[in-house]
């Protein structure tokens, strides 16, 4: 899934903590600045840091949760949190007990392990947070929508979550935050890889989202750029590999897409052209199906994608078409077409026209069908014989001959 995350060094000046000392009284009487260093061992929680410190431990350095509560609580600003472990926290959603939850500025949680948590990092109304290289590990015997966030931030601005390791979580959830970096982590095995509700101008990139129930869905969110991430394996009969519900101004450029049940969903695309969702020079292949729309989409554009080895490149329901978006210059691999001229597009449309597509949209306990051969047959029948054909969903006027190259480069955590 990734390699494990660096453990920051211990930093110049430190304080050293022996283990069994009491932990909150060294944290009250540190003049504010000073910087502490754990010696490996076991120290018991609850914490509290309510003035700035920075705390230090090797991964052998364990805070472990009493059983009830929010094992670290920050209730400052200017924090930084690096390298220990912590283990475990209460079990109360109403309380989103966390192994370590913040209220503050200028706080950076890095390269910390946490184990058996029901959240894991938590951030509300706080500014300038830094979540980097951090190891968290769920419970996977537990029910997906029973295990906690492995990150959850709520009216946060400008914060940084970037090179963490994920895996066995509910959710990365980010809502009524602003300017959200999510970079080159590593998520897997989880519910939401990433999901943004209510949030504007975050920038998805160069992430791994592998074996998620859905890798990225954004709703009700604006002016987000997902690009450069491997988004995979989303396979189970509901799994979606991107969502989108009524979020605008979306640029989604250079993702690898791929053997997901849904590669693309999108339900509700915006009102007006100057909010217009993008996808470009993505690699959609091997999904059940590559795009799914939910009712007539406006304001969607669709440019140099590639389509390769999908059992279907595009599907509606709510009773609307994919007529509405703009396709251009996109690779389909079962296109038929030729390119007299030499320009590398095609001379004639590639269309999409399929029966069972609209059979099923319109008696929607069919799609238990969708995928077997007798649909297919039907869609056979459907170009057979014109008299029965369906109406048009689809039409790129000219396509590419051959697939665009695509480069999706990922740092190494």
């Amino acid at each position: 899934m990734g390699s494990p995350a660096s453990v920051p060094v211990s930093p110049a000046g430190c304080r050293w903590v022996p283990p069994g000392a009491a932990l909150q009284d060294v944290l009250d009487r540190a003049p504010g600045g000073t910087t502490l260093c754990l010696d490996p061992g076991v120290y018991t929680g609850p914490i509290y840091v309510r003035h700035p410190v920075t705390l230090w431990g090797p991964r052998t350095a364990v805070i472990r949760s009493p059983g009830n509560g929010t094992t670290i609580e920050v209730k400052s600003n200017e924090v930084h949190l690096m390298g220990f472990t912590v283990r475990g926290s209460g079990n109360r959603f109403d309380r989103n007990d966390s192994a370590i939850r913040i209220h503050g500025a200028n706080i950076i949680v890095e390269g910390v392990r946490i184990e058996k948590a029901l959240f894991s990092l938590t951030a509300e109304e706080s500014h300038n947070i830094s979540f980097q290289r951090n190891e968290i590990s769920g419970d996977p015997a537990q029910p997906i929508g029973l295990r906690g966030d492995a990150i959850r931030l709520w009216q946060t601005t400008d914060a940084l979550v970037e090179g963490n390791i994920v895996a066995h979580g509910r959710d990365i959830l980010i809502w009524y935050s602003k300017r959200i970096q999510v970079l080159n982590n590593v998520i897997a095995n989880s519910r939401y890889g990433t999901h943004f509700m209510y949030s504007e101008e975050a920038v998805v990139k160069g992430n791994q989202y592998l074996r998620n129930l859905v890798g990225i869905f954004l709703m009700y969110s604006k002016d987000l750029t997902v690009e450069n991430n491997l988004i995979t394996d989303s396979s189970q009969p509901d799994g979606m590999g991107l969502g989108n519900k009524d979020s605008v101004g979306m640029l989604c450029r250079n993702n690898l897409v791929l053997r997901n049940t849904l590669g693309a969903y999108i339900d509700i695309s915006p009102a007006r052209s100057s909010d217009a969702n993008r996808f470009e020079r993505n690699l959609f292949a091997l999904n059940g199906t590559a795009v799914m729309f939910h009712s007539s989409e406006r304001n969607t554009a669709f440019a140099d994608n590639s389509f390769r080895d999908n059992q279907n490149t595009v599907a509606v329901e709510g009773g609307g078409d994919a007529m509405g978006v703009t396709w251009r210059a996109n690779y389909f691999d079962d296109y038929q077409g030729y390119d007299l001229n030499h320009d590398g597009r095609g001379d004639i449309p590639y269309e999409v026209r399929s029966l069972s597509n609209e059979l099923t949209n319109t008696y929607p306990e069919l799609k238990f069908f969708q995928g077997s051969p007798a649909l297919a047959t039907l869609d056979l029948v459907g170009h057979v014989f014109p008299l029965i054909e369906p109406s048009l969903i689809l039409s790129d006027p000219s396509p590419r001959m051959s697939p665009p190259r695509i480069e999706v480069t990922q740092s190494a955590n």
